[in-house]
Parts: structure tokens; sequence; C-alpha cells
């Protein structure tokens, strides 16, 4: 994906963060999933005060796709900070995102991280290299 495009879809991720449920943490998150045919579904991070039953924003917009049948994702874009407060450094995806994301996407599927002003755009094959998936399962 070109910058520009990257950028574009951060911003929704960006958007997506308003919606951020996080009095806890005041770490607001936001996630914008973008389809193989062009769809884009988007989510926010949900805190809740026993902190496990929280959730990620990430997964928020993948389970929301993979609900509505989609199955073929090219890529996702996250930003998130204090909740309030501009963008001002990268947020990578937890490790639970990313074992979901090797669940429903390949290794080249591109994960964009945004700080305000410039993005890095990595594989899912780098930032899980050797990640347990479905192939594991396989005899």
């Amino acid at each position: 994906m070109n910058k520009e495009n990257a950028i574009a879809l951060a911003k929704r991720a960006e958007a997506a963060r308003e919606a951020s449920y996080s009095p806890y943490s005041d770490f607001a998150v936001g996630a914008a999933l973008l389809t193989a045919d062009g769809k884009i579904y988007t989510g926010a991070n949900i805190e809740s005060s026993s902190y496990t039953p929280t959730i990620c924003a990430e997964r928020v917009a993948f389970f929301t796709a993979v609900h509505a049948g989609e199955r073929s994702f090219a890529a996702i874009a996250i930003v998130g900070g204090r909740r309030g407060e501009p963008l001002s450094a990268f947020c990578p995806p937890c490790g639970v995102c990313r074992q979901v994301m090797t669940e429903f996407a390949e290794g080249d599927f591109e994960i964009i991280l945004y700080d305000g002003d410039d993005v890095k755009i990595h594989t899912l094959s780098e930032l899980l290299p050797l990640g347990f998936g479905k192939d594991n399962l396989k005899t």
C-alpha cells in the first residue's frame, strides 16, 4: 500500500478511536480494517473494570468484519494514545491481536501504524514471526 492510502486508512482508525471506552487506562485505540475487496470495518477498544474482558480495537474490527461474512483482508491501520490528546506515537498491536490476525490474514497482510504525522507499514510476518496458525494443526 502506498503512503497516501495508508494515511487515509489511518485517518479512519483515528475517527474510530473517538468511540473508545477507556475510563481505566485513558488509552484510546482505534483501528480500520481493509478487506481485499475494499470495504472498511472499524473498531475501538472497550475496557471493563475487571480488565480481563477488555477487548482491543483491532479485534473489534476483525470480529465485526468476520460476523458480516468477510474472510479476506488486506490491511489494518492502528492508532492509539492518551484519550482526548492528539496522536504522538506509534501504537503496535498487542500479542493477542497479532494472533487473531494470524487466524484471518496471511503473512503479507499489512499493519499500518500512524503517529499523527508519519506511517510505518509492517507485514504480519514481520510482527509475528513463526506465528502459530491453522497450518500448524494440519497433520
